[in-house]
This record gives structure tokens, sequence and C-alpha cells, in this order.
């Protein structure tokens, strides 16, 4: 057997044996062992000509990334990248409790705030004290504000001025 053999050997084994550490984690050993793998086929092939070295080291520095990832994206398909990695949840996955609903119609509501919001505090909605979230200001007691959306759970207050006559139409001013 020819350096030239052994060392393509040693290169194909070193890529073997990487393809290998997705199947087996060994906490790395085995990448460490297909490194030395190749550098020694590397060597190999320098000791059996020069100008054969050269070519050989550039379609290992080709080879490495494009085998990299398309290992990557295979990876998490098998049953161990699978335990690895965590899924998105569903669309319909979302948490719905029916506290949210309730905070879901206060959207475009107006209240008035009970205390200052810095940026959260209490607001009053039709004599429920809710606790809201301005808009990253700061926001004066007993000034009116105005639900603009609602995230995971948090209302979201934008400070307005007197509101109108319409828009008081849902508010309780017991």
């Amino acid at each position: 057997m020819t350096t030239l053999t052994l060392g393509l050997a040693l290169i194909a084994l070193g890529f073997l044996l990487m393809v290998a550490e997705l199947f087996l984690p060994s906490g790395g050993i085995l990448s460490v062992v297909a490194l030395s793998a190749v550098c020694a086929g590397l060597i190999m092939t320098f000791l059996y000509d020069t100008y054969f070295g050269l070519w050989t080291l550039v379609g290992v520095f080709i080879a490495l990334p494009v085998l990299g990832s398309i290992l990557l994206h295979y990876w998490p398909k098998t049953a161990m990248g699978r335990r690895l990695f965590l899924t998105p949840p569903e669309e319909d996955a979302t948490v719905s409790l029916p506290m949210f609903k309730e905070m879901e119609e206060l959207r475009g509501r107006v209240g008035k705030t009970m205390s200052t919001l810095r940026p959260s505090g209490i607001v009053d909605f039709e004599g429920r004290r809710i606790d809201c979230i301005s808009e990253g200001m700061m926001v004066e007691p007993d000034q009116w504000v105005r639900c603009v959306d609602v995230q995971g759970g948090k209302v979201i207050v934008r400070a307005i001025d007197k509101p109108q006559l319409h828009d008081l139409e849902n508010v309780d001013f017991s």
C-alpha cells in the first residue's frame, strides 16, 4: 500500500467519522479523531507528491464546508438532532386563556390612569383596574389613555387628550 493510497483512505475515514458523529454522539471524540485522520491523510499525500498534496489540500478545504453544511441541514432530522433542537409551536398552539380574551376586548377602549405609568401602572377601564404598559413614555395619574394593543396578556396604552363624547360611551363614571 503506497502513501498515496493510505493518505486518501485516511481522508475518507475522517469524513466518514464526521458523519458518524451525528448518529453516535461521543462528546466530540469522533470529531477529534476524524480531523486527526484528515490531517494525517493530507500529510501522507504531501509525502507522496507535493503537487498532489496541494490539490488534495484544496479538495479537502472545499469538501469540509460543503459536508458540514449538508450535515447541519440533515442533523435536525435525525433521532439525536430531534432531541437537541427545539421545534417551533404550530400556528394553533397559542395559549388562549379566558383572561386574555377579556383583555382583548379592551382594545380601542378609553380609560383613566390611577397611578403613574413609568411605563407600567394601573388604568381604570369601566371600573376595572388593569395593569397596563404605556408606549415608552411616562403618563401622569388621572390622564386619559386608549388601549392600542394587547400582546401576550399585556395591555399597551397611549396617552390621549380628553376623549370625545363618542369615546366615552363605554366609560363608567361611577
